[in-house]
């Protein structure tokens, strides 16, 4: 159970995504879908990333239509600017300068101990120092609201441990300001790429977009791996190793889940009829997604209006807590008296 927040009667969450442009499966099951659940009985923060996007490969003349793309996709989701505060990262310059000022409590060897970090690192021959400071960034996003809890993946725990050592390093040295946010896990696990393999992902190009019309989406799910072992079509598959089957259980109708698996057990449906009920749903699901998001597209002074709000209402939160901090480290210095 998510610990409530002092200052309001609804528990506080965090969390960002990387203006990768529209989202993806991956995306809604990893994160939107639980975000647009969690408005109902949290204050939520949901922030486009987009200075995280800078440790990567980018292109400064696409990053702003990547970060249009993907607010288009959150709020085609279902985040309601009327329920949450919805903005873009480099709006709110608190950001950058909280991260900085953790950089007096970050320890180095946590930094390089990340995962993340040593497995990008290991394909670089020069490392940027942002790939090392990435998680003191985004433990300033996350403490910067004094968020209790923050919805993650499995891949980004080791880097919300890292956000409450912060915490408790920069409290004990300077006062208690921060809480240390804990995780929501979501319901969906390691969502597996149409590869059969890797984590699915946009960079990997085994993935589908959310908003793809019924013709892109089949023409991507028709490519997924099944089951290696069933090679012809009256084998006998193992619904329970195979990627479209565990894509099937979050959009194909519950009630055709067990004809699905018990034919592909029995060998009585192809792999490509099961394929097909399976572009079938997810055109189905994402249908009201793809006419609110063509209703945005018409009209762009709408999204530019929603995340300018949401930035107006996350600086004013922002600068709450960066008074207690500055006060805290003693960058207050105007207030002073002066000595005789």
């Amino acid at each position: 159970m998510v610990p409530s927040q002092a200052s309001g009667p609804r528990p506080r969450v965090f969390s960002g995504m990387q203006p990768s442009g529209e989202a993806h499966l991956g995306n809604y099951l990893g994160a939107l879908r639980q975000w647009v659940r969690l408005q109902e009985d949290h204050e939520c923060f949901f922030c486009i990333v987009d200075q995280h996007a800078l440790t990567g490969d980018f292109s400064p003349e696409d990053l702003p239509k990547r970060v249009f793309d993907l607010a288009v996709s959150f709020l085609a989701a279902g985040l309601d600017p009327e329920r949450s505060v919805i903005f873009v990262q480099s709006d709110v310059p608190a950001h950058t300068e909280l991260a900085w000022l953790f950089n007096a409590v970050a320890p180095v060897g946590e930094l390089e101990r990340m995962t993340q970090y040593k497995d990008k690192s290991a394909k670089m021959e020069s490392i940027p120092a942002g790939l090392l400071n990435y998680p003191i960034l985004q433990a300033a996003d996350i403490l910067l609201y004094r968020a209790a809890a923050v919805p993650v993946g499995e891949d980004q725990l080791q880097h919300l441990e890292l956000a409450r050592e912060i915490a408790r390093r920069w409290n004990a040295r300077f006062g208690d300001v921060f809480p240390e946010p804990k995780p929501i896990l979501g319901d969906a696990g390691r969502i597996v790429g149409l590869d059969g393999g890797a984590k699915m992902s946009k960079s990997m190009d085994n993935t589908v977009r959310i908003l793809a019309e019924p013709d892109e989406v089949w023409s991507r799910v028709r490519t997924a791996v099944t089951d290696p072992q069933r090679v012809r079509r009256d084998d006998p598959g193992r619904p329970e190793v195979c990627n479209v089957y565990s894509l099937h259980r979050h959009f194909t109708d519950p009630a055709r889940l067990p004809d699905i698996a018990g034919q592909c057990r029995a060998g009585t449906r192809g792999c490509v009829d099961c394929k097909r009920i399976l572009a079938e749903s997810i055109a189905e699901h994402f249908a009201p997604m793809r006419e609110r998001a063509a209703a945005l597209h018409a009209d762009p002074a709408r999204v530019h209006d929603i995340l300018h709000s949401g930035a107006a209402r996350a600086r004013a939160e922002a600068e709450t807590t960066m008074a207690r901090v500055r006060d805290a480290m003693g960058l207050l210095w105007r207030n002073a008296v002066p000595t005789p």
